[in-house]
């Protein structure tokens, strides 16, 4: 099945191995990413169509939503404006009704609050929320406020939670569940390619529809013990 489908924040690592993967499924790329970032998609010349802008920029998201079968958005809570905010609700806004609408983000977003976290990955949160807003460079409520508005949506969503990720080869399509502190995830590593791998997947996965997956590398000890049970 060919789909026309955009890349929200294409030019970082998960936007390009994300671009990847739809080109190699076949599908029409239209690539959104801030315009001094534009050159690191050199390597798709002349098989996508980039448009340049911020992607909180609603005229630009319109544009480059226009007749797409699905979005894929990276959500990032770079400054103190907003900015995975109105990146998100441009998306909700102005993609047609029927694409699917799938966005990234940390295990740290929760949807019904039933996620289990470890003392480690709080204690990360707890220091650099408050370090991130002091220094002006991310602000993690932004994400969250983002993702709420996402799970507010009453379009065809999906948030995919990430766990920490490595570089290297594909291992295959992440498993997943929907709750952080289940067993299948205790490994807490995903490579980032893979990552993208399952972004990409959930555009044409009905099963997805209006969840929040989190997710873990296939090949991982705990995603491998609880294929065995």
């Amino acid at each position: 099945m060919s789909l026309r489908v955009c890349v929200v924040g294409a030019s970082g690592k998960l936007g390009r191995y994300m671009v990847r993967h739809a080109l190699d499924r076949g599908y029409e790329v239209v690539a959104v990413c801030r315009e001094q970032s534009v050159g690191k998609l050199d390597e798709f010349a002349g098989r996508i169509t980039v448009i340049p802008g911020a992607t909180d920029d609603r005229e630009v998201i319109r544009r480059a939503v226009a007749g797409c079968d699905g979005v894929l958005t990276v959500l990032v809570p770079w400054g103190v404006r907003g900015y995975s905010t109105g990146t998100a609700q441009a998306v909700i806004d102005h993609a047609p009704a029927h694409a699917r609408r799938v966005f990234s983000c940390g295990w740290h977003i929760t949807r019904d609050g039933q996620d289990v976290y470890s003392l480690r990955l709080r204690a990360v949160v707890a220091v650099f929320r408050p370090i991130a807003r002091l220094l002006r460079v991310a602000d993690l409520r932004d994400q969250v406020e983002a993702c709420r508005r996402v799970f507010a949506s009453d379009t065809p969503w999906t948030v995919v939670r990430g766990s920490d990720l490595e570089e290297g080869e594909s291992e295959g399509l992440p498993v997943w569940s929907r709750h952080v502190g289940d067993p299948v995830l205790r490994s807490n590593r995903t490579r980032r390619v893979d990552f993208a791998l399952f972004m990409v997947a959930a555009l044409t996965d009905d099963e997805l529809i209006r969840e929040a997956p989190a997710i873990v590398g296939c090949r991982t000890p705990s995603a491998l013990a609880a294929s065995r049970t």
